[in-house]
């Protein structure tokens, strides 16, 4: 038996959403097994939302683990990469693999243990190479869903099988009388269901290149539970025609702390608003760290949700500006795109916001309804908390998780499936008009609605037994420990 402590090394990519996730997962694993120490390797991207870096600033002032938990920054790079690139995150974390490799050769000449184990994110599989000279098995934790998984699977074997290239793959899949039966999907998947990121030559490229380094994986960690995404992942646990690592599903992985910091008043302000309506009247519009929309999009949004009548919190960020080196989710709110007298027509009913405190919203019992990018962090936290989603993706994976929300999982009510907008042109595929939104939400909010609701209320007691002592994803996230121990010995 090695003595010696048993150290996981986790390389999250560096955006909010990975990063919180990866934390969490890494949290869960130290309450788990005792024997356990984890590095996190925090990489420097050109652009820091102050959420990611006060996230960061706080977890390492909050740390109850001393040195079992351990958060390892790399300095600013010297040739980093333009901010403006489409492919930033993949072209920083390539470029700092010589510093990573050159951290673990240090290491072992000095004598020290080897890991026993990488715990790679989906844009970190390039490390993949470093795990393997170092002797050491590496296993994605994939921060979405089971179902994007399946199809990055299929679409990878479909490609290969075909002999297609990304740029035929892009155009194939981009037909819009398309239709695509996918393992893990009970129902067809309409090309409009399909993520633009697939039906970007470049982008297309890129994803089949990270499935294929999946493969290389002694294991898959995916951020689900076996009762929300039984077909889904049993799909990837049994797959017969392609040939998938152990796949352990160990969530619903959530950060449900209160955020705070130099928001606090702007909490206080948002909380005490939400404490002065009647329970399950406000509808939540929010749409992510880097969801933004042009003007022509948002006053149909104001004119819905004028003419709908509902209550409503909408959190209303300005795009980021070309000119700016700015994260998307510090750029402000854009007031001046709502219609004139907006503000004044519903100020009784309706509160307009840039950040949100999105957790501490969704947990008030004032919520009743939540239009959501689809984000998976931000559909987990919806279902943790009984609050049905209305569906509105807009880059990622978003618009396939919106699909298997409606279609697949009846959990949510369709606003659009299809939405998508292109970040880098902060250019929107098409406008959602006022009527579609307007009945979006009032599906969203009506009371009528008891077999969505059922089915969120369902999910969301099974989410708590998941992770309990004996439930599923408990009893995955041991079997994975286990493998890890076992293998270290």
């Amino acid at each position: 038996m090695n003595n010696n402590p048993t150290e996981l090394v986790f390389f999250p990519a560096p955006g909010v959403g990975h990063l919180i996730s990866t934390v969490q997962l890494a949290k869960l694993i130290l309450e788990t097994n005792q024997s356990i120490s984890i590095s996190i390797l925090l990489f420097t991207l050109p652009v820091h939302s102050s959420k990611l870096t006060a996230f960061v600033e706080s977890e390492s002032r909050n740390n109850p683990y001393s040195t079992r938990l351990v958060f390892i920054s790399f300095p600013t790079l010297t040739n980093m990469p333009d901010p403006s690139s489409p492919d930033l995150f993949r072209t920083v974390i390539d470029l700092y693999k010589p510093l990573v490799k050159e951290m673990f050769d240090n290491r072992v000449k000095a004598g020290s243990s080897k890991p026993a184990g990488f715990v790679l994110d989906m844009f970190c599989t390039t490390y993949v190479d470093v795990a393997d000279e170092l002797g050491v098995p590496s296993y994605l934790y994939c921060t979405s869903g089971a179902s994007t998984l399946n199809f990055m699977f299929w679409a990878q074997k479909w490609a290969e099988d075909q002999g297609l290239q990304a740029r035929d793959l892009a155009v194939k899949i981009s037909d819009p009388n398309g239709s695509y039966i996918v393992p893990g999907f009970k129902y067809p998947i309409a090309a409009k269901n399909i993520p633009a990121v697939f039906k970007d030559e470049y982008w297309g490229e890129i994803l089949i290149n990270f499935t294929r380094q999946f493969r290389r994986m002694k294991g898959i960690l995916v951020n689900s539970y076996v009762e929300l995404e039984s077909v889904a992942i049993q799909s990837l646990q049994n797959s017969e025609d392609i040939t998938i690592p152990p796949v352990y599903p160990v969530g619903p992985i959530m950060d449900l702390k209160s955020g705070g910091g130099t928001k606090d008043k702007e909490k206080e302000s948002i909380m005490k608003w939400l404490d002065s309506q009647p329970e399950s009247s406000v509808v939540f519009l929010c749409f992510g760290s880097m969801g933004s929309f042009g003007e022509e999009q948002v006053t149909e949004i104001a004119n819905a949700l004028d003419q709908s009548g509902h209550r409503f919190l909408w959190a209303l960020r300005k795009p980021p500006s070309s000119e700016k080196s700015e994260s998307r989710s510090d750029s402000g709110t854009f007031l001046e795109a709502l219609p004139e007298g907006f503000l004044d027509r519903t100020a009784k009913r309706g509160k307009v916001i840039g950040w949100a405190p999105q957790v501490d919203v969704l947990a008030h019992p004032a919520v009743g309804g939540f239009v959501s990018h689809c984000g998976w962090n931000s559909t987990l936290e919806s279902l943790w908390h009984n609050v049905p989603i209305g569906t509105w993706p807009m880059y990622a994976e978003q618009q396939l998780n919106a699909f298997e929300l409606v279609k697949e999982l009846e959990l949510a009510v369709e606003i659009r499936m299809d939405y998508s907008r292109d970040l880098k042109l902060g250019k929107d595929n098409f406008i959602v008009k006022a009527i579609e939104i307007e009945e979006g939400i009032k599906k969203l909010m009506s009371m009528d609605n008891k077999k969505i609701r059922g089915n969120v209320k369902e999910m969301s007691d099974k989410a708590r037994k998941a992770l309990q002592n004996g439930g599923s994803s408990y009893n995955s996230l041991g079997s994975f420990i286990k493998d890890v121990l076992n293998n270290y010995s």
